[in-house]
């Protein structure tokens, strides 16, 4: 637990973490395993939901139904340690991506009004 971190503390705080665990045991998207990979901070994440189609990661079992599987969350820890994975988005990565989304949206938009 610790106070509020505003945007720079928060980047810095991420940045220096060698991985961020995340405890989720559902849901489908996680703004901080974004800004994790904006930042190549590599992320463990629950086999639930779709975090590990989300952004590179590595996985671990956790979910409402089957609970926490520690010895995937080891091995995934285990992994981090020996091959650092450093999955980052560039600047380029990301305005394309922003750019397809926009032309899907648009796309879909049109197609519903016609």
């Amino acid at each position: 637990m610790h106070d509020y971190l505003d945007d720079d503390r928060l980047w810095a705080y991420l940045s220096g973490l060698d991985l961020s665990v995340l405890p989720y045991t559902f849901g489908t998207h996680s703004g901080w395993l974004e800004a994790c990979h904006d930042l190549g901070t590599a992320v463990a994440a629950p086999d639930c939901g779709y975090y590990a189609q989300q952004r590179p990661c590595l996985t671990y079992g956790n979910s409402q139904a089957c609970g926490l599987d520690t010895a995937s969350l080891s091995e995934a820890v285990r992994e981090a340690y020996r091959t650092r994975p450093a999955w980052r988005a560039s600047a380029e990565d990301r305005a394309a991506e922003r750019s397809r989304v926009s032309a899907v949206h648009r796309d879909i938009y049109h197609e519903l009004l016609g």
